[in-house]
């Protein structure tokens, strides 16, 4: 006569580790200290909506700890740099984990591995547990057998799964169980749920009180070539990493009754879960999940190629993850992002709306805070990577791209023109030579202003002599040095001053818009001013 002991011997070798053992060996953390997780599978790229729940886990574990847990099992899924990917996403946006994987191949934190193909026998001590409790049973049923039952079924009108009297394995008797066990059968490991029919209520952080129905379906746990599926392996690696919140997107909740009820039969207190809202677009007048097919934005790596500073996407992201936060925002313009009292109670249940010029406004406004070396900085870590040019010139001079970044900069009223480092050569290529694009002065009058100019141009001036030396070469061009008075008899003149300085701007710069002009003209120099403004006067003649 065969008991559960010889079954469990014919299933898993007498290395399997005993749970006990690993309950001592991963100790509860500290009392009260919030554990957090990002839990991506490498199976494609670092999306924004792992951004966004990945950053949700860093603030919601501000003062405790956020790790990084790798959930490779599905190697077929896998694609190539994957982990790689997503490891330089969250560091380049500063959501980097306090433990977990840090690197490819490199971890950091005692509750490891955190790569789960490497958990196996953890896994497998678990699963023995429930076999030899008697919640859990080998299962020989095929591609082919479940499919025939998923007919049956259809037929009946039952709903579809293996469950109750449909899961022809599970009242196997232990003889025939590990007979084909020890013939060589291919088979999987299932959980015998005792689920029904009822209800049960979990309290969601975010969305407060649910009422789902109760897991009743016999879910595989182990698969035939003993890997872990995913719902028994994150029971299994929360628990031992000791997670206290799982932080994850709403199209877990119908996994919900799944993962109590195996936390439950493990034995297990389960984590506060808090499921988060899809991130949505506008399209064609209506919402849609962002898709990771149909929108480049929905890929981290576009926000890094269009240059957004981390700081920026961080600030956008908190605009969707807390609708208090751009009021706080208003009241704090020169806080800390990490002085904000997030809270995962003021996440919206619904989608949080992705919108692309928001985010320009709110990287425009970070940008207008930075100071002028930071700029310079991140300019230039953005054109190492993607327009080689533009870093050779800012490198060439690094105190002159400086101050080419520090006009307008500083002040109460920062320039904001600037929302991304894509824009810095169309908004600063004409300081460069190697840049810059001459065009031709529309102004009929743009000959003769630009050699009054050269006349009086004295590169020593302060700004309001340099702009007294502009007025008084108006009189004598026809052109009025008080915009006012123009206005007044508008007739009585060919312009004003502001078109005198015009035609000098578009002379150094090409450009009907520029910063602060006699800062511009400074940083450019005396020798390039005088060489740009000869050269728009030779093409005029």
């Amino acid at each position: 006569m065969h008991s559960v002991n010889d079954l469990s011997r014919a299933i898993f070798d007498e290395n399997t580790p005993k749970p006990a053992d690993l309950e001592t060996k991963y100790p509860p953390r500290a009392s009260g200290v919030t554990v957090t997780r990002m839990a991506p599978s490498p199976t494609g790229f670092l999306h924004i909506g792992n951004l966004f729940g990945a950053f949700a886990n860093r603030l919601a574990a501000a003062d405790g700890i956020f790790f990084l847990r790798l959930e490779d099992t599905d190697k077929k899924r896998e694609v190539a740099d994957g982990v790689a990917a997503i490891i330089e996403g969250l560091w380049q946006f500063g959501v980097a984990p306090d433990e977990g994987v840090v690197g490819v191949g490199e971890e950091r934190g005692d509750y490891g591995p955190y790569v789960q193909s490497r958990r196996g026998p953890i896994y497998r001590a678990y699963a023995r547990k429930l076999l030899e409790e008697g919640l859990a049973y080998p299962c020989f049923c095929g591609a082919e057998d479940l499919d025939l039952l998923r007919a049956e079924q259809e037929q009946a009108g039952v709903n579809k799964g293996y469950f109750g009297a449909w899961a022809r394995c599970r009242e196997l008797v232990l003889e025939e169980q590990i007979r084909r066990i020890e013939a060589g059968e291919a088979y999987t490991l299932r959980l015998r749920s005792p689920g029904t029919d009822k209800k049960i209520v979990v309290q969601d952080v975010i969305r407060g009180k649910l009422e789902l129905p109760e897991n009743f379906m016999d879910a595989v746990i182990l698969k035939a070539d003993g890997i872990p599926t995913y719902h028994f392996a994150h029971a299994v690696d929360d628990h031992l990493m000791r997670t206290t919140h799982v932080i994850r997107g709403d199209e877990w909740i119908a996994s919900l009754p799944l993962h109590i009820q195996l936390f439950t039969l493990l034995g297990f207190k389960p984590p506060k879960y808090a499921h988060t809202a899809s991130v949505m677009k506008i399209d064609e007048g209506g919402k849609r999940k962002l898709s990771k097919r149909r929108d480049p934005e929905a890929a981290v790596s576009w926000f890094a190629e269009q240059g957004y500073p981390a700081l920026a996407v961080r600030e956008y992201l908190l605009t969707l993850l807390n609708s208090n936060f751009e009021d706080w925002r208003r009241s704090n313009p020169g806080a800390a992002l990490t002085d904000f009292p997030f809270s995962l109670k003021k996440m919206s249940p619904s989608g949080a709306l992705f919108d692309p010029q928001k985010l320009e406004d709110v990287s425009k406004n970070v940008i207008s805070r930075m100071a002028a070396a930071d700029v310079c900085a991140q300019v230039l870590a953005w054109a190492k990577r993607y327009d080689a040019t533009l870093a050779t010139c800012l490198e060439a001079n690094k105190v002159f791209a400086i101050e080419m970044f520090a006009i307008d900069r500083g002040n109460k009223k920062p320039r904001k023109d600037m929302g991304r480092w894509n824009q810095a050569r169309g908004l600063f290529g004409y300081f460069y030579d190697e840049l810059y694009e001459p065009k031709l002065l529309e102004n009929p009058d743009a000959r003769r202003i630009l050699e009054a100019y050269m006349g009086v141009y004295n590169p020593e001036d302060d700004k309001e002599a340099w702009f007294g030396r502009i007025k008084s070469i108006c009189g004598p061009l026809g052109y009025s040095p008080d915009v006012k008075a123009y206005k007044a008899v508008p007739g009585t003149y060919r312009g004003h001053v502001g078109d005198v300085s015009g035609a000098i701007r578009w002379a150094v710069a090409s450009r009907a818009n520029t910063p602060d002009l006699w800062a511009v003209m400074r940083v450019l120099g005396e020798s390039r001013v005088r060489r740009r403004v000869q050269a728009a006067i030779a093409a005029l003649k």
